[in-house]
């Protein structure tokens, strides 16, 4: 089983400033990816915010994106979490999630 964290103390935030509902889907499909299941909800990878990124889509309107990782330190690790309000794809949001991405991978390299 992998462990699980969130990247930073403000991809926490984001996640828990999500509806109820949206959170237990997206931790339902987390929790499924720790035991190396199949997420029920659709998923993207995404190959230009970093290596190994994936996120977990919730559509509808509004439409919800939980953006993670699994490739390091054993860990299902939330790099970001946001509410989708454009059509295609959110530069902002992929900018979130890039730049804590970069800082991850600073930090394992220090250590």
């Amino acid at each position: 089983m992998k462990k699980f964290a969130f990247v930073s103390d403000a991809a926490e935030k984001e996640y828990k400033e999500m509806p109820g509902h949206i959170q237990d889907e997206f931790g339902k499909d987390l929790r499924k990816i720790q035991f190396g299941q199949t997420p029920a909800l659709p998923i993207n990878y995404l190959d230009s915010v970093g290596q190994g990124v994936i996120e977990l889509k919730k559509n509808g309107s509004p439409a919800f994106r939980c953006v993670y990782v699994t490739k390091y330190l054993d860990t299902v690790i939330v790099l970001h979490s946001f509410t989708k309000t454009t059509n295609g794809v959110d530069r902002q949001a992929m900018k979130v999630a890039e730049q804590r991405l970069k800082d991850l991978l600073a930090e394992l390299r220090s250590n």
